[in-house]
C-alpha cells in the first residue's frame, strides 16, 4: 500500500486499504505514520481523513495517536482548517491532546496563522501546562519580529521563562534583541547584567546584538572597528565577522575621533596599531577605507598564523 501511495497509484492504494480493513489486521503506528506522510507529500489530505474515519469505526486503542498523526500532517502542510476540524473531532471523542501535538498545533499557527491566531493558540497551550519546545519558541518569536512587535516579543520570552536552560541563551538573546530594536540601551544593558548574574554565559549572538545596537547609536571610528575586529578574532569567531561588518559603513574613510587620553589608560588594540602602520605608508588618506584596512589586517593575521604553525 505504501508503494502504491508513494507512486501516486491511488486506486490500487484504496483497494488495498479496503482489503486490510476487512481483514483482522490492526495497523501499527509506524505504518499509519508513513502512510499519512506519503499522502501529505501527494497533497491527498482527503485520503487521510477517510482513513482516519475508517480507523475510528474499528475502535482501535491507537486511535488517539492516529488523530495526533493526522493533526501533525495537516499542521505541517499549513492546512489550518483541516487541522482545526480534526482537533475538534478528536476532543469530541474524549481524547487528550499531548505535549508533542500541542507544540505542533502552536507551530502551525506561528507559521501559517495571523498574530492574533498565534497568541490565542499560545493562550490555550499555556492552560494545558505543556512545555513549549525550542523550534516553536523560534517560530513565535519570528512571528513577532516580522510584525515588528518588539514589546510583545519581550513579554512573550519573559512569559516562557528566562530561567530555562535547555534552550541555551535563546530567550535572553531574544529579550536583548527586543530592547536593541527600539534602542532602549539602558534596559539592554540592565538585562545583560542580569543575564550574567544568573549564570548564563553570553555567546556570539549576544555579542552581535549589543555590538550592532551600540554601533547604531554613535559614529564609528577606527577604535570602534578595532574593538569589533579584535573581539571576533580573539575569540576565534573570524567567520562571523562579516555578519556584523555588513551592518557598518565599512567603505567610509577611516577617522580617529576617540580622545587620546583613552589610549593612556587602555592602550591601542592590534587592529588599531596595524591600521596606523598601514596608513603611514600612504600620504593620501582618502584612498583608505575600513574595508581595505580590515582585508590587509586579516591577511597579516593569516600570515602570522601560518608562520606560527610552521
Amino acid at each position: 500500500m505504501l508503494h502504491y501511495t508513494e507512486n501516486a497509484l491511488f486506486h490500487q492504494s484504496q483497494s488495498t486499504w479496503e482489503q486490510l480493513l476487512n481483514s483482522s489486521y490492526n495497523p501499527s503506528l509506524h505504518f499509519i505514520s508513513k502512510l499519512f506522510k506519503s499522502y501529505t507529500k501527494q497533497n491527498k489530505f482527503n485520503e487521510i481523513i477517510n482513513i482516519l474515519h475508517s480507523l475510528s469505526s474499528k475502535k482501535l486503542t491507537l486511535l488517539p495517536q492516529f488523530y495526533s498523526l493526522a493533526i501533525s500532517c495537516f499542521g505541517a502542510a499549513g492546512k489550518v482548517k483541516l487541522m482545526e476540524e480534526t482537533i475538534d473531532e478528536m476532543v469530541s471523542k474524549g481524547f487528550q491532546i499531548d505535549s508533542k501535538t500541542g507544540n505542533e498545533i502552536l507551530l502551525c499557527y506561528s507559521v501559517f496563522g495571523s498574530l492574533n491566531e498565534m497568541e490565542n493558540a499560545y493562550g490555550r497551550f499555556k492552560r494545558s501546562r505543556f512545555l513549549i519546545e525550542e523550534n516553536v519558541i523560534r517560530a513565535m518569536s519570528y512571528g513577532y519580529l516580522k510584525k515588528r512587535k518588539f514589546y510583545e516579543l519581550g513579554q512573550f520570552v519573559r512569559d516562557v521563562g528566562l530561567g530555562r536552560r535547555n534552550v541555551g541563551n535563546l530567550l535572553w538573546n531574544l529579550l536583548l534583541l527586543s530592547y536593541s530594536a527600539n534602542f532602549k540601551m539602558k534596559s539592554l544593558q540592565r538585562e545583560f547584567v542580569r543575564m550574567v548574574e544568573l549564570g548564563f554565559r553570553p555567546d556570539v549572538t549576544t555579542f552581535n546584538i549589543r555590538a550592532l545596537a551600540f554601533s547604531r547609536m554613535v559614529v564609528s571610528d577606527l577604535v570602534t572597528y578595532g574593538c569589533v575586529v579584535d573581539a571576533y578574532l580573539d575569540r576565534r569567531h573570524g567567520r562571523n565577522l562579516e555578519f556584523v561588518l555588513n551592518k557598518m559603513d565599512v567603505d567610509d574613510c577611516p577617522w580617529l575621533l576617540t580622545d587620546p587620553f583613552v589610549f593612556e589608560v587602555l592602550g591601542k588594540g592590534d587592529f588599531h596599531l596595524s591600521s596606523e602602520a598601514f596608513m603611514e605608508c600612504k600620504t593620501q588618506q582618502h584612498e583608505w577605507s575600513y574595508r581595505v584596512l580590515i582585508k590587509k589586517y586579516l591577511k597579516k593575521q593569516h600570515r602570522m598564523d601560518q608562520i606560527f604553525w610552521n
